[in-house]
């Protein structure tokens, strides 16, 4: 059993010491999809966060301006 787990280790290792390239043409159709892919995601994250984060602030302070004008029409 512990020869078995020595070999796997030594495989492993020879693996990822002596990689295989794959030489492989990336055309322009393909490079440009993958980069709008990945601006599109960060986007979608970014935009993501800034909703969670913008639309809380927003009710809070649509809040407080309906607050106001009811306060000072109590105190006359």
């Amino acid at each position: 059993m512990q020869l078995k787990i020595i070999n796997f280790v030594i495989y492993f290792n020879l693996f990822f010491l002596f990689p295989n390239f794959a030489y492989s043409y990336v055309g322009p159709g393909l490079g440009l999809g993958s980069i709008i892919v990945v601006l599109g995601l960060i986007g979608s994250l970014i935009l993501a966060i800034f909703s969670l984060i913008y639309l809380p602030i927003k009710k809070f302070i649509h809040r407080k301006k309906e607050e106001k004008p009811k306060n000072k029409q109590n105190k006359n």
